[in-house]
């Protein structure tokens, strides 16, 4: 039991330890392991271990630079990378808000949505267009053009952080976000989802049905999309005719 409390509180030691150093990266980087040993009263041997993993780690990277006078080898210095900023967190979502807010007072909620239009326009820029996933004439889906449209909008979804995937779900599709980004954000400003299932089905070409979001507390964010469309001459424009 005392061996296992023993190894606890080394572990949190070397993690205080490892956080200082990080912070004496981040305040005065590029910096020397050398320069931090001196201001923590470290062992330079000890912070250059730590140093090294920073750096494996990806959340520092080194530098160099000639000595004094251009003599002897230069100087190895240490500073953050994006990511190793990261670790000290930010103030993104604040900012945002505090942005959305002055842009609804200045120029109302028609001002929000035409940045929440302007924004999902951005999100979902490389997306393909050409590919025709209805025939009107007929009447149907071209199925695999939807699926394959579907991949390539949770695909744009990813690479702007909300892990999206498609899943097949009865005589559709869906599309999941297991994380959102804009969270917090989107909690006040419904806009910026609802301009998001309006371009995926601009995309797309048809119907699609929002069933859940994170915004809204749920713990993910689905839009189903019916592998069918809209049939303009029926009564009742919710209904649909199946492949």
């Amino acid at each position: 039991m005392s061996e296992r409390m023993g190894d606890t509180h080394v572990q949190a030691s070397e993690s205080t330890t490892r956080h200082r150093i990080l912070l004496q990266v981040l305040r005065h980087g590029p910096v020397s392991a050398g320069d931090i040993s001196s201001e923590l009263g470290l062992t330079a041997a000890g912070v250059r271990r730590h140093l090294d993993s920073i750096v494996d780690g990806g959340l520092a990277e080194i530098v160099t630079a000639p000595k004094s006078g251009n003599r002897g080898r230069p100087a190895k210095l240490y500073r953050l990378t994006d990511a190793g900023r990261a670790q000290f967190g930010h103030d993104y979502d604040t900012l945002a808000l505090l942005a959305l807010r002055a842009l609804r007072q200045a120029g109302g909620s028609a001002a929000v949505e035409d940045f929440a239009t302007q924004r999902v326009h951005q999100l979902l820029s490389e997306v393909p267009e050409d590919r025709r996933t209805n025939d009107p004439e007929k009447g149907k889906t071209n199925e695999d053009a939807v699926v394959q449209k579907a991949r390539a909008i949770a695909q744009a979804l990813s690479d702007r952080g909300y892990a999206a995937s498609v899943d097949k779900a009865g005589t559709g599709v869906q599309i999941c976000r297991h994380h959102c980004p804009i969270q917090d954000v989107a909690q006040e400003f419904p806009e910026l989802c609802a301009a998001e299932h309006r371009a995926v089905a601009e995309l797309l070409g048809q119907h699609i049905q929002p069933l859940a979001t994170i915004a809204d507390g749920n713990g993910i964010c689905t839009t189903h999309i019916p592998l069918t469309i809209i049939d303009p001459s029926t009564t009742d424009p919710s209904t649909s005719k199946e492949t």
